[in-house]
């Protein structure tokens, strides 16, 4: 083995742990920016989570005034959500007052309006 070829062979993998540096260097930069992003995400939490918990106590206040027991409120939703009630709240509700009376919805095709 002639000394050409080793320096070719040096060479290869100078060059290859350059690409190696590089690529570790990239990870690392991508790492740091991950940390910050979860770091921001987990801030972002807690604060979410700290004004949930000041809507709660809100509507449990609200909900006291009114006489209005929160625990079977939140059960009764539960049960209608198994039920396959609406989970998105559209429906006409009677208890609600800005739906309570208000006409079924209709479709209409060629043949007229059907109720």
């Amino acid at each position: 083995m002639g000394l050409g070829s080793t320096a070719k062979k040096v060479q290869k993998l100078a060059d290859l742990a350059e690409k190696m540096y590089k690529r570790i260097n990239h990870m690392v930069e991508q790492l740091q920016d991950l940390r910050g992003t979860v770091d921001e995400t987990g801030a972002r939490v807690e604060e979410i989570e700290r004004e949930l918990e000041q809507h709660r106590t809100l509507l449990e206040a609200i909900a006291e005034e009114h006489d209005i027991d929160v625990d079977s409120a939140v059960t009764d939703a539960v049960i209608q959500d198994a039920d396959g009630a609406d989970p998105s709240g559209d429906a006409a509700s009677p208890d609600d007052p800005d739906t309570a009376g208000a006409p079924a919805e209709t479709t209409e095709d060629a043949d007229g309006p059907s109720p």
